[in-house]
């Protein structure tokens, strides 16, 4: 009998391609999903497949448990201003009320650990699609200039300070100067605002926040990332090798060079 891979999925398409790639590899995959987050198509790469509220974390953890689940993952967003329509259970209420931090990362952390008493290891999704990592380097066919090189090597300090703190993992800059950080609104939202405010010309950096926990919210970019660098006329991306996800990579990259964006990969010890 095959083992059953649990994937708890968000939105986007992460949570197919984990899916696939599980599948591929043999296992059975059963796939939860929240009401206003998921794609209700992500059900058909799925054996089972059950759509919950946000906040039923018992009746989660029960379904997994049903459907024999020793190994789970969690891949895809969830909407920060969506998830504030949140429904708790009684075991995510009791969870809540222990956190003395409710940033994204203090919250993963708790429920990963309550679920893993029950019996359910938490695993990378991306170790079940390693393709999807970005690897490192320049990946588009223009390099940053020097002025825009400046610009990254002042902002990436600055956003793993700022990704610290627990809130959030995209920064803009340009000209030496911050123009706007990712807090509840998510990357495409700050992206908008920073290219209005900074004008043509601004630097995206996203990296994985210090400490964090990479079995779960990964940074991601992708196609719909890179159409709005575009939209917005900036100048290039940085973000972190290895630990970033990178969708749709081939088609994204070649839309950053028709319209030259500049796409850096870099390692953890770039200053």
């Amino acid at each position: 009998m095959a083992e059953n891979i649990g994937i708890i999925a968000g939105g986007g398409q992460f949570p197919r391609l984990v899916a696939q790639e599980a599948r591929a590899a043999g296992l059975g995959v059963i796939i939860c999903g929240f009401q206003g987050h998921t794609d209700p198509s992500t059900g058909q790469y799925a054996d089972v497949f059950e759509m919950l509220h946000l906040g039923q974390l018992n009746r989660m953890v029960d379904f997994f448990k049903e459907h024999h689940v020793t190994r789970a993952c969690m891949a895809g967003s969830i909407s920060k201003p969506k998830a504030l329509d949140f429904r708790p259970d009684w075991r995510a209420a009791k969870l809540l009320f222990s956190l003395k931090k409710k940033g994204d990362d203090s919250l993963l952390r708790a429920i990963m650990a309550d679920i893993e008493k029950d019996g359910i290891r938490i695993v990378a999704s991306a170790d079940l699609a390693p393709g999807l990592r970005a690897p490192e380097g320049t990946l588009t066919r223009r390099s940053p200039t020097d002025a825009e090189w400046k610009d990254i090597r002042y902002g990436w300090p600055i956003a793993r300070s700022m990704g610290s703190f627990d809130i959030g993992q995209c920064l803009i800059v340009r000209e030496g100067m911050v123009m706007a950080v990712e807090c509840l609104e998510g990357t495409d939202a700050t992206i908008r605002r920073g290219g209005e405010l900074g004008g043509d010309g601004c630097i995206a950096i996203k990296m994985v926040k210090p400490g964090q926990d990479e079995r779960v919210d990964l940074p991601s970019v992708g196609l719909a990332t890179i159409r709005n660098l575009v939209e917005h006329h900036y100048a290039a991306l940085a973000i972190q090798a290895g630990k970033t996800l990178f969708f749709d990579r081939e088609e994204a990259l070649a839309l950053a060079d028709e319209h030259g964006l500049a796409v850096v990969a870099l390692p953890d010890d770039f200053a």
